[in-house]
């Protein structure tokens, strides 16, 4: 067995080999940065000139040295393919055939720079064939980016091998950043640049040659927006304006439906016929097909793709009784119906050498700069050729003149004939080379008028060119004429309609505003219901029954809100979700309602244990958190104004605790908490700091054995508490009683007695602030609700028992309360029960059961 040799770190092995010491840290930071910059030149975003990556630059390259272009026949991708490979980009194939399938995907692109013949893929993200199988060309829009490129308009570098030069940019003679876009990732930084309409976005850079001081309001009088290949509705111009302004923005991109009646019963169904930029369809009607199927989506009988070469069309036939807006607007909040595109406007500025997110005025402002460059290096280049045919055409015509001697000088001469032309005639090297190359019925046979007359057309363009580039002025002219012509013929209309709100969400204005009772069931079902559903009662009565439900469901919960206010949905594990009112399907009296996991993505361990309703998210107030173990939190409720579809960690909680309970502040107000033992405790909303949404927050009330905490809420001054206990009794308190003295108690004390609690009356099954007369409505476990006014029930100290305000059946408790509008009480009862008034007599109310109070 050989023994490894062993070499000697200072040996010097080569002549030139040097050792250089250098540290980790450095040397990984230098290549690492080398590693990043590669990837952002070279790879990952687009150059602000022509709107181009390497990879395409090449493609395009590679195909205009084959003439591969619009009027010639079509090639093999694979030849394409192999050539860029073989001269230009050390790559995969693959990475080279997608750059071209991409470029020919007239659903990707909203003008395609390629021709592809066969299959180039399709919107339902089907993949193109191999590239052994389809075949492309140049489109007649590509003529336009190279032109003039053998005039020495660009630079060059040499290749990965130095055997030929490939161009840095392209002349790019249209502003392909903007008409094309762009998206790509590069290390620590992407770009996201939308597709723009053609005539719209040389309209606006003409509007920049004719007005330098033109603003962001005169060019978006041109561009009004992006303009995607698969058309959609845009909603709204705010986002489109911050990207424009800014280089950032985000905009809200919707399809195209419409309603059609069908059937002997004109039922209804929604016809989807443009969907958003880069929506995967086959994806969408699956994402929509599985909704319908875990029943997060109701209503929806049949979904049919009826997509065929007259264009797109997606069917979604509508249940019978279904309301096809409101199905339409849950299609729009949880498919891809409707998309946010997030316009990231960044680009290679200063010849590829730097990356900078860009706004409108500054794409448009560095590609003219860029045009007025091509055009001074173009007419240098016409200057220099028309110079160097002027000057062989005045040694055409000297020989023309002098023709016998000229031949005669040249039959006599043998290795010098070039030399004595220019003795005899005083030419130069070029002008005596060209006619001693000429043929010699060529020399005999010169038209002095046809000379004479290129001659003086040459003379006339020099003049022209050399007048052009003295004049910046005439440049800008020629600039914007030949602009002109390119938006004369490729330019045509806008695709992506434009729709104006008045603000986010405009499809509230379909929806009639009423205030709503949201009820929630232990087991987790959810409807709404208006809330003159419930007819106010007297003080005593039975109430009616609110929803069926199976044995062993009872309502838990009970929440009174507009149907355009957000309503905020609080898990009993800390998380937070968000959903429009109107989104809540609505049911009648007696059902039973939608299954919560329907419409919110909670997890089976997961039960919602509180909602509150907001109509906009103000950074100046806030949301206190209140556990079943006494912790409390406050939160400035500007932190949860973007809830994320699958909801939002609101605060983390010990092992055993639960979120029992949240009230909307405004940072100085006295919060009350009460116990399901009868315990009480107010203290000042400072004594709580400002926290973050993660915080486990600090104790708000110190807990005796099995007791914990069932109700939180703010203690207004002024306002009374209403308390009811699971056997159905109620009474007001003061909010001033449970203050000690004339302050709030410190916060994290075992508080004061709240509630006189004994065998008969129960324990606390919650508490609500009575600021003004007003409904309470009281849920029993049986799904019996009855609604009475709060002014029926008497007002007594904090150690009081209270009145009955509810009777209940053996084996019932009271398990919610929940306040709504004052509504006007019936005076008739519909049939007389014991103890209550025969019809025609005078009014009394009820009797009622008063427990005398125990100090």
């Amino acid at each position: 067995m050989s023994k490894k040799p062993q070499y000697d770190p200072e040996e010097i092995r080569y002549p030139d080999q040097h050792i250089v010491t250098s540290p980790l840290v450095e040397e990984m930071e230098k290549s690492y940065i080398e590693y990043a910059m590669s990837v952002i030149v070279g790879r990952a975003l687009p150059d602000v000139r022509d709107g181009l990556k390497p990879v395409h630059r090449r493609i395009l390259y590679a195909m205009y040295e084959d003439n591969l272009t619009h009027d010639r026949a079509f090639r093999k991708s694979a030849t394409c393919v192999g050539d860029v490979l073989g001269r230009y980009h050390p790559h995969g194939d693959g990475s080279v055939y997608d750059a071209l399938v991409r470029l020919a995907q007239n659903f990707s692109l909203r003008y395609p720079l390629v021709e592809g013949h066969g299959n180039f893929g399709s919107v339902d993200g089907d993949p193109a064939a191999a590239y052994r199988y389809t075949e492309a060309r140049m489109s007649r829009l590509s003529d336009e980016l190279l032109r003039d490129i053998d005039k020495e308009t660009v630079d060059w570098d040499p290749n990965f091998d130095e055997t030929r030069k490939e161009p840095r940019v392209l002349p790019c003679r249209f502003p392909n950043l903007l008409v094309n876009g762009s998206s790509g990732i590069a290390v620590g930084m992407a770009t996201n640049i939308p597709p723009h309409n053609l005539r719209e976005v040389i309209g606006a850079c003409i509007c920049v040659l004719d007005n330098p001081e033109a603003d962001l309001n005169d060019l978006m009088e041109h561009i009004k927006g992006p303009d995607f290949p698969t058309r959609g509705i845009i909603m709204g111009r705010a986002g489109i304006r911050a990207a424009y302004a800014t280089g950032r923005g985000r905009v809200v991109l919707r399809a195209r439906t419409e309603f059609e009646e069908f059937g002997p019963q004109n039922r209804t169904r929604i016809v989807i016929t443009e969907i958003p930029y880069q929506v995967n369809k086959r994806m969408l009607i699956k994402s929509m097909a599985d909704q319908v199927e875990d029943k997060r989506l109701e209503g929806i009988s049949d979904i049919r793709d009826e997509t065929d070469r007259n264009g797109m069309r997606i069917v979604i036939e509508l249940k019978r009784d279904a309301n096809a807006q409101v199905i339409l607007n849950r299609l729009f909040a949880q498919t891809q119906l409707q998309t946010t595109f997030a316009i990231n406007m960044l680009a290679l500025v200063n010849n590829q050498s730097q990356p900078k997110i860009l706004s409108l005025r500054h794409i448009i402002d560095e590609y003219l700069t860029y045009q007025k460059e091509i055009i001074v290096r173009r007419t240098k280049y016409d200057l220099k050729k028309a110079k160097e045919r002027a000057h062989l055409l005045e040694g055409l015509l000297i020989a023309q003149d002098n023709i016998d001697e000229v031949i005669k000088i040249i039959r006599n001469s043998y290795d010098n004939a070039r030399q004595n032309l220019m003795d005899r005639f005083g030419l130069s090297e070029v002008q005596a080379q060209a006619i001693c190359d000429m043929r010699l019925i060529s020399l005999q046979g010169l038209n002095r008028e046809k000379l004479e007359n290129e001659y003086k057309e040459l003379e006339e363009k020099i003049a022209y060119f050399e007048e052009l580039l003295a004049s910046d002025v005439k440049i800008q002219a020629v600039l914007k004429e030949e602009m002109q012509a390119i938006c004369d013929k490729f330019g045509d209309d806008r695709v992506t309609e434009l729709q104006d709100v008045m603000d986010e969400i405009d499809i509230e204005d379909l929806i009639e505003e009423e205030n709503c009772v949201f009820t929630l069931s232990e087991g987790g079902y959810i409807k709404r219901m208006p809330v003159s559903t419930y007819r106010a009662q007297n003080r005593g009565g039975r109430g009616v029954s609110a929803t069926s439900l199976r044995d062993e469901d009872y309502i838990s919960t009970v929440f009174t809100a507009s149907t355009h206010d957000y309503i905020l949905f609080f898990t009993n594990e800390g998380r937070v979700h968000r959903r429009k009112g109107y989104l809540i399907p609505e049911a009648s009296r007696t059902a039973r309602g939608s299954n919560i996991v329907n419409i919110l993505p909670i997890e089976s361990t997961e039960k919602v244990t509180a909602m509150i309703h907001l109509r906009e998210f103000d950074p100046d107030r806030y949301l206190f958190f209140m556990t079943k173990n006494g912790t409390v939190k406050r939160v400035s409720i500007d932190a949860f104004k973007n809830i994320r579809s699958n909801g939002l960690r609101a605060l983390n909680l010990d092992e055993g605790d639960e979120l029992i309970g949240v009230s909307e502040t405004d940072g100085n107000q006295n919060m009350l908490l009460m116990t399901h033992g009868g315990q009480s405790i107010c203290f000042k909303e400072t004594d709580v700091r400002v926290m973050g949404r993660d915080a486990v927050g600090v104790r708000g009330i110190r807990l005796r054995e099995d007791d914990y905490v069932v109700s939180g809420m703010r203690a207004i001054e002024g306002a009374s508490v209403l308390a009811i206990t699971e056997n159905g009794y109620g009474k007001q308190t003061p909010v001033e009683e449970y203050l000690r003295g004339d302050e709030p108690q410190s916060r994290g004390g075992y508080g004061l007695k709240g509630y006189q609690v004994t065998e008969k009356t129960g324990y606390i099954a919650g508490a609500r602030i009575v600021e003004e007369p007003c409904d309470v409505l009281i849920i029993s476990d049986d799904g019996t609700i009855i609604r009475l006014g709060t002014e029926t029930v008497n007002s007594y100290s904090r150690s009081a028992q209270g009145v009955r305000v509810m009777r209940l059946s053996e084996g019932l408790r009271v398990i919610e309360i929940a306040l709504a509008d004052k509504e006007v009480v019936e005076e008739a009862n519909e049939e007389v029960t014991e103890g209550e008034t025969p019809e025609g007599t005078s009014p009394e109310v009820a009797p009622v059961e008063e427990i005398t109070p125990e100090v």
